[in-house]
């Protein structure tokens, strides 16, 4: 019997470089690939998730229009829906938090890339930036059995007492209402202020406090005149960012805002955020009218906080260049 004998020929070594040369290539080639596939799977994620919500809410486009908007009715029983006690709701308390929250972020973050020890700054930031894991609905627990009360007995009627004249300090106490949303979403998105705004003005120039210290500049002088400057752009999109983050909170603005659709001046009458209204009606929701009406508002919210990222990245890259 024949039997059939495979002599392997040994690999030439010249060409072993090209051949290990070779399988780098192809490896590079399919992790490129990979990672632009993860990157366009978020892209397509956020087009999906647009295109659902707009799909959702056209019955609502088109019954109401634009009138949607400025509308502040809301009653499911004669399908009559108006989002502007909501809007107004969400961006006052966006607003009266970054009110709060930006002097005490900027200060903290100020202390923290300028004049903060080394073995105080690690512990201190870790602290900050531990805010922002706490559930949001335990700051609404915190809210209901800690704010409200002191707001209730205490800040309330001191503020009428002291600022009474003015409409926004006027109405009964509550505790829960627009100031106290206020006060939890300005706790909430202290932590993204304060670090955001920390990695901007270490991004600044070591070259500009140094300038500024030899002309005679005090520490304070130095910050005022050469930090906050150059960091102008990225403090604008830390700023933006916290309000980004303040508009989509829904859990602990449910628990304290008090969730009444109307649209006062004061800010202890209790209001009605975005969030909060898809989060408790969406449940109870039956007709098509109704549903939409609620994607609708959910549509509107995703549109504002996706511009409202868009520009905070654009600014805090702006910062970004200075460095350069």
């Amino acid at each position: 019997m024949a039997t059939n004998n495979v002599v392997a020929l040994p690999i030439p070594d010249g060409s072993r470089p090209l051949l290990a040369k070779r399988n780098r290539l192809s490896a590079d080639s399919w992790f490129k690939w990979l990672t632009a596939g993860a990157g366009l799977l978020i892209i397509l994620l956020i087009v999906a998730i647009t295109l659902q919500a707009y799909l959702s809410s056209r019955p609502s486009l088109i019954k109401f229009g634009w009138h949607f908007l400025v509308g502040t009715n809301w009653d499911p029983v004669r399908d009559d829906f108006g989002a502007l006690p909501f809007i107004f709701g969400t961006v006052v308390s966006s607003l009266l938090a970054l009110v709060i929250s930006v002097p005490i972020s900027f200060g903290l973050a100020i202390y923290l890339a300028e004049w903060s020890p080394g073995w105080l700054r690690g512990p201190l930031g870790f602290v900050v930036e531990l805010l922002a894991a706490v559930p949001s609905v335990l700051y609404g627990l915190w809210g209901i059995f800690a704010l409200a009360p002191f707001l209730r007995h205490e800040l309330e009627p001191f503020l009428a007492k002291s600022f009474g004249f003015l409409p926004m300090f006027q109405g009964p106490h509550q505790g829960l209402g627009m100031l106290a949303g206020g006060i939890i979403l300005a706790i909430m998105i202290t932590p993204t202020l304060a670090s955001v705004s920390r990695e901007v003005m270490r991004a600044v120039p070591q070259v500009l406090r140094e300038g500024a210290l030899a002309l005679g500049a005090t520490p304070w002088e130095t910050v005022r005149m050469a930090v906050l400057p150059s960091a102008r752009s990225g403090l604008m999109g830390a700023m933006i960012l916290g309000l980004g983050r303040a508009l989509g909170e829904t859990m602990a603005v449910t628990m304290v805002i008090g969730n009444r659709a109307e649209i006062s001046a004061s800010l202890f009458a209790p209001s009605y955020s975005m969030a909060s209204v898809i989060a408790n009606e969406f449940t109870e929701a039956t007709g098509d009218t109704y549903l939409a009406a609620l994607a609708e508002i959910g549509l509107l919210l995703l549109v504002v906080t996706l511009l409202m990222n868009i520009i905070a990245r654009l600014l805090v890259g702006r910062s970004r260049m200075v460095k350069q």
